[in-house]
């Protein structure tokens, strides 16, 4: 009997050490071909000068833009704990996604501080409606939620931006005076090749745009 746990136990080691190092190797292919994607959509402007692993679930890289585009750059890549099961699973239970979050440095510090998180509510169900009625349904554009008691005309431009389609891809957008000026979160899924990188590089010069033209 206590070979026959022995031998239990020797196998499910082994099945964990093969499981931690399959997945491990995945997340950091994963990992470094959204990093290349976004290397590549730079078309000669930036290049990714350093990277590193946080543990076994996150990315980090340092970028170098040209001129008038980004400083102190860097790139963070955050995927599922796959390694280790048991918190996969618990990533999976709270639907936590894999993202790509991008800080870096403006020419011009924002004068402002402000932190946008992107919801949406979709329902195709009548709740709590027993006979049929006939609904008038709208379909109204973006709203903006905000605990601001004053809106100033500095943050015009850079919501503007965000209201735009190139903007709706978005998880988190901050800005602030202090570096990093500016922080963007996209999930990871949409960024799935070339061109999909580049949209999300453009839409960063045009958030960095809004933010500059705001203090014009």
């Amino acid at each position: 009997m206590g070979r026959l746990l022995l031998i239990d136990a020797l196998s499910a080691v082994a099945l964990l050490t093969a499981w931690y190092f399959l997945f491990t190797r995945y997340n950091r292919r994963k990992a470094a071909t959204a990093m290349k994607w976004v290397e590549t959509a730079c078309s000669g402007n930036g290049r990714i000068v350093d990277a590193h692993w946080l543990g076994t679930c996150r990315l980090q890289a340092r970028l170098r833009f040209v001129a008038q585009w980004f400083d102190n750059a860097r790139v963070t890549v955050r995927l599922r704990p796959r390694p280790i099961p048991l918190q996969w699973l618990f990533s999976i239970w709270r639907k936590q996604k894999e993202t790509l979050t991008f800080e870096a440095d403006l020419g011009l510090a924002p004068s402002f501080h402000l932190e946008v998180f992107r919801h949406q509510w979709v329902t195709h169900k009548q709740i709590g409606v027993r006979k049929p009625r006939n609904w008038a349904v709208s379909r109204p554009g973006p709203v903006i939620l905000t605990t601001r008691t004053q809106w100033t005309q500095e943050l015009t431009p850079v919501v503007n931006t965000l209201m735009t389609s190139r903007g709706h891809s978005l998880v988190a957008v901050r800005f602030r005076p202090e570096s990093p000026h500016l922080a963007a979160t996209v999930d990871l899924e949409t960024l799935a090749d070339e061109q999909a990188a580049a949209g999300f590089l453009g839409m960063l010069r045009d958030l960095a745009a809004g933010a500059s033209a705001s203090k014009q």
